[in-house]
């Protein structure tokens, strides 16, 4: 039976995978006091003691983590940002392509990708890799989420009986255009320049959209939105991740559309001069343990979406 260990399972991401994996028969989940939760030596047993490890962790803690590893035969999946953009790591994002999916069932190092990454990489790398779109576009993102994105704390100040007035509205953050997912947006995709993101927090619990705007004018060779669309058909037709002719509900993409699901839908909308691409999935769900789950069933050589909600 496999073994799986969750180090850091009392944050947002680490609780859900527990939740969702300690009703599972096909694995052993190893588990430490909370009185040693924190300890190091034990940390360090169970780590190699796990033929699979979820890193549900800040970022110096989970290389402290990864370090802590005494053998080769420990898969480790980290969640955190700190091994995204790292050449010995693997992307886990399998549905990007047959040499991603096939370097996930190959390595023992996978990097969980970001929620907000995961949609714009889905939507700009085929872009860039089919030359639609020149490495050096400038890309701009827009996005949604639900605050369960914020973090233990943020739940805590959207959900205090009594809160801040500034709450209830949609809220721009990242300001300084420094967020942690921008290198992994950027590298993953093959982009030269940085994107211009702009993230909202919003107040509902989970669910995102990512979208990415695109001029007709610019794209290369003639292409069209048409073509675009045919691109996503051809690349996003599994069972987590698929290209939808629409998604709208009477002109309107709500962005908690997918909460509680793991899979992810992918669109294109907009005119002939000015075209939409929009994914939208949950946070929590294809945008971090849903992601962490598949990586895990691949490297047991189960499908991919075996025990995710789709």
């Amino acid at each position: 039976m496999t073994k799986v260990f969750i180090d850091g399972s009392q944050g947002t991401t680490g609780l859900k995978i527990f939740d969702r994996l300690k009703t599972r028969t096909d694995i052993e989940l190893i588990t430490l006091p909370e009185n040693l939760r924190k300890d190091t030596a034990a940390r360090k047993e169970a780590l190699n003691s796990a033929d699979i490890a979820f890193l549900c962790l800040p970022d110096a803690a989970a290389i402290e983590a990864v370090g802590l590893i005494e053998n080769d035969k420990t898969v480790v999946l980290d969640t955190s940002t700190a091994h995204r953009t790292d050449a010995g790591w693997v992307y886990g994002f399998p549905e990007l392509s047959k040499a991603f999916d096939d370097a996930l069932k190959q390595s023992n190092r996978i990097a969980v990708p970001g929620c907000y990454a995961s949609g714009f990489i889905a939507l700009v790398k085929p872009l860039v890799d089919a030359g639609f779109l020149p490495a050096d576009y400038g890309f701009m993102c827009h996005a949604m989420s639900g605050y369960s994105g914020a973090g233990k704390k943020g739940i805590a100040q959207y959900e205090a009986a009594e809160r801040e007035e500034s709450l209830d509205a949609p809220r721009l953050y990242a300001l300084t255009q420094e967020h942690k997912h921008l290198k992994e947006m950027q590298k993953i995709s093959g982009l030269t320049r940085t994107p211009v993101f702009c993230p909202y927090i919003c107040d509902y619990f989970c669910g995102m959209t990512v979208t990415v705007p695109v001029f007709s004018c610019d794209l290369q060779n003639g292409k069209t939105a048409e073509d675009i669309r045919a691109l996503y058909k051809s690349i996003y037709n599994t069972k987590i991740v698929q290209y939808k002719e629409s998604i709208d509900e009477a002109g309107f993409i709500c962005a908690n559309g997918k909460a509680e699901k793991d899979s992810m839908e992918i669109t294109v909308c907009g005119n002939a001069d000015r075209i939409l691409l929009t994914a939208r999935y949950d946070n929590l769900g294809k945008g971090a343990s849903g992601a962490a789950l598949e990586c895990m069933n691949l490297k047991m050589s189960l499908p991919a979406e075996y025990g995710l909600n789709l």
